[in-house]
């Protein structure tokens, strides 16, 4: 695939989000701005304890293009990147990112999703494309879980996506504007489902690109049950509005 670039002129915003994320902010984000002259990173710190929303308001202190926004709590990774998905918004960046801070998500990937947009109004990195499976070091049952979850969601909304539950996406700004931010409901891995679902609703281009996913090294993963029963759930909820008119 070839690799893309921001034109003059554009600006891209990838959003972390981050809790607990010490060992990997520090790295990543250099990592990230790398990738192209017109990328610009947002850290959203839900409170972490362990001084992660310091670590970044240092890097941000020593790099314009490094941005941090504070939370008072973690409140999850929907609500994470519903409010970064406004401050973007707000200051009219033209293509905005969501990316896990735990190098699950390699940041050399964003050329690609770069050249992908191109063409397309949502990008979305998967692990699945074509029914290849592109997972590094996960547990086969994790990873029997995370296929068995996108099979199912596709089933129940009618989502052709591989990939539904990814979280390595870009969206142009048109997408979000035309998303009522204030109507998404999910906040755990259904999130990325109800995100996709709202786009494709709305008539936007989706395209899938192959990306090599990495378990995290470092940290703790988000996962938990009360995510995967939201998940279960809220893929009916979104095929009740699609019918009902409310998606």
């Amino acid at each position: 695939m070839p690799r893309g670039s921001l034109a003059p002129g554009e600006r891209g915003l990838v959003i972390v989000p981050t809790y607990n994320e010490s060992e990997n902010v520090t790295r990543i984000v250099p990592l990230i701005l790398r990738q192209d002259p017109g990328l610009e990173v947002l850290v959203v710190d839900d409170n972490s304890p362990d001084g992660t929303g310091a670590l970044a308001d240092a890097m941000a202190a020593d790099d314009p293009r490094v941005h941090v926004l504070h939370r008072a709590a973690k409140e999850g990774l929907g609500r994470a990147y519903l409010a970064g998905f406004r401050w973007a918004l707000d200051r009219a960046y033209d293509y905005v990112f969501e990316m896990d801070c735990d190098f699950s998500h390699d940041p050399s990937h964003l050329p690609e999703f770069l050249a992908a947009i191109r063409e397309a109004d949502l990008v979305l990195g998967s692990r699945y494309r074509g029914g290849k499976v592109t997972v590094v070091n996960w547990p086969m049952s994790r990873l029997l879980l995370s296929y068995a979850a996108n099979a199912y969601a596709r089933l129940v909304t009618g989502l052709r996506l591989w990939d539904g539950t990814g979280g390595f996406k870009c969206f142009r700004r048109s997408v979000l504007e035309a998303i009522p931010l204030d109507r998404v409901r999910s906040n755990g891995y259904a999130f990325q489902i109800e995100m996709s679902f709202r786009a494709w609703k709305r008539g936007f281009r989706i395209a899938e690109i192959p990306i090599v996913f990495h378990d995290r090294t470092e940290g703790e993963s988000k996962m938990s049950r009360r995510i995967i029963r939201e998940a279960v759930w809220m893929v009916w909820r979104l095929r009740w509005w699609s019918m009902t008119g409310r998606a």
